[in-house]
């Protein structure tokens, strides 16, 4: 192999490990949460920054919409009853064992307290002391970013429809 070959080999070897070496942290970071545009800077928890904060975790970073809204005969969320839980529109490719049928409600007012949601979301262990069943995945938010999910939630308007369920 020439010189020439030689050179161009280690240089191209060189990109890649800059590419990767520049890459890395953006895959590691990529479950940090970015602040929603407005949101509240610093730990205040309260008013319409943390709402904001929950909002952009809910739908844009934890995806809660994806199970916990219905969806219309044409395959779009239904936004009048944006969080109210709803059948499943998915099953596994193999069978699950206790795999649910139906995601509960979780817009306007959640189904546990504030207390219980944010340890769900911390830990991911529900009320009853057990992990969560598969879909839903195992969060473990920082408190403040539960604190801000369960804000967002409760300030939904759900026009008094608590449909869904366990």
């Amino acid at each position: 192999m020439t010189r020439s070959g030689k050179s161009l080999i280690l240089a191209s070897l060189m990109a890649a490990l800059l590419l990767v070496a520049v890459s890395v942290p953006r895959f590691t970071s990529a479950q940090e949460a970015k602040p929603a545009k407005g949101a509240a800077k610093g730990g205040a928890n309260t008013g319409s920054g943390s709402v904001a904060r929950g909002k952009y975790l809910v739908e844009d970073v934890a995806y809660c919409t994806n199970c916990h809204t219905p969806r219309a005969q044409n395959g779009e969320f239904d936004r009048t009853k944006w969080l109210l839980g709803g059948s499943l529109f998915f099953q596994p490719a193999q069978p699950v064992p206790n795999w649910p049928l139906v995601a509960p409600r979780i817009g306007g007012n959640p189904p546990a307290t504030d207390e219980q949601m944010i340890t769900l979301l911390t830990t991911g262990i529900w009320i009853d002391g057990k992990p969560l069943r598969a879909p839903m995945p195992p969060f473990h938010m920082t408190r403040e970013d539960a604190q801000a999910v369960v804000a967002y939630l409760k300030s939904l308007n759900t026009g008094g429809n608590d449909t869904g369920g366990r």
